[in-house]
C-alpha cells in the first residue's frame, strides 16, 4: 500500500528523442532529396528562426523545430572543430 502523504513521481516515456546530430542528418538528407541547398537553407533557418526555410519532406521541418537553434549551432561548431583542428 502506498503512503498517501508523500508525493509520487511519475515519468511518462516520450518518443525516443533524436540527438541534434541526428536531426541535422535527417534535415540535410531531406533538403538534398528535394533539390535544395541544405547549407543555405539550414543557415537561413538558424539565422531567422523561420521554419519555412526547411522542407516538410520526411518530417524535417517538425524535427528541426524540436531542437533549439543554439544547439544546432553548437553541434555544427563542435563537428567543424573536431574535423579541422587537432586537440
Amino acid at each position: 500500500m502506498q503512503d498517501l502523504n508523500n508525493t509520487q513521481y511519475f515519468k511518462v516515456q516520450t518518443d525516443t528523442e533524436l540527438k541534434v546530430k541526428e536531426v541535422l542528418d535527417v534535415v540535410y538528407k531531406a533538403m538534398k532529396e528535394k533539390g535544395y541547398d541544405p547549407v543555405s537553407q539550414i543557415v537561413g533557418y538558424i539565422m531567422s528562426g523561420d521554419p519555412t526555410y526547411i522542407t516538410s519532406h520526411n518530417n524535417a521541418r517538425s524535427l528541426i523545430m524540436k531542437a533549439e537553434r543554439d544547439e544546432l549551432v553548437e553541434e555544427l561548431l563542435k563537428e567543424y572543430i573536431k574535423n579541422n583542428f587537432l586537440d
